[in-house]
């Protein structure tokens, strides 16, 4: 089984290497609709969901939380919340985004409740095994010049690997704000890597 090293930078300016499989993509989502349908009266399919998005859930959380260990309450309420699901269509469902919701909720709600003032930290996750302290440092430092939303938006397409579309429905946006938040955020992320250069 092939997994790559994604790291991600803890609230005190640690950073943290996290392994992944790979192939945790590939899963069709219809058996992530079943899982999900199962999970309330099943353990082995909730341990199936979790760690095929346990990172993903994380990544979500704290690009919202910016708080390392609340990020890690985030991941641990999405999957509670999980087991309490009791209208979900396996058949029409999207799981992937069923749960990616799920996990935006819990972070806001975490974040609304503890009403402190966020370092603007932001997790990296867009390198491979070789990539130094100092391409994570850098990353960081470049994500802080994005809005809350643009934030989001780019770790749910970047890390998540999701469409407009599904980032729309998680947002509650239309498709075409997302794409133009998109847009900006690249264009400032290209803008400033360029200026830091």
């Amino acid at each position: 089984m092939e997994a790559e090293i994604k790291t991600f930078s803890g609230g005190d300016g640690s950073i943290i290497p996290v392994f992944v499989s790979k192939n945790n993509a590939a899963e069709k989502d219809n058996t992530v609709n079943e899982l999900i349908s199962e999970c309330s009266k099943s353990k082995a399919s909730l341990e199936k969901l979790y760690k095929m998005f346990k990172d993903t859930v994380f990544a979500v959380a704290f690009s919202i939380t910016q708080d390392y260990h609340l990020s890690e309450d985030c991941v641990a309420e999405t999957f509670v919340r999980l087991t309490q699901v009791k209208r979900f269509s396996a058949s029409k469902g999207n799981g992937k985004g069923f749960i990616l919701t799920v996990a935006r909720n819990v972070a806001l709600e975490i974040r609304r409740r503890y009403k402190r003032q966020y370092k603007d930290e932001i997790i990296d996750n867009y390198g491979d095994t070789a990539k130094t302290v100092e391409d994570s440092i850098f990353i960081k430092q470049l994500l802080r010049h994005l809005n809350d939303k643009q934030r989001q938006t780019v770790v749910l397409k970047c890390c998540a690997e999701m469409t407009f579309k599904e980032i729309g429905r998680i947002m509650k946006c239309p498709e075409s704000t997302v794409k133009s938040r998109y847009q900006k955020a690249i264009s400032v992320l290209k803008e400033k890597a360029g200026d830091d250069k």
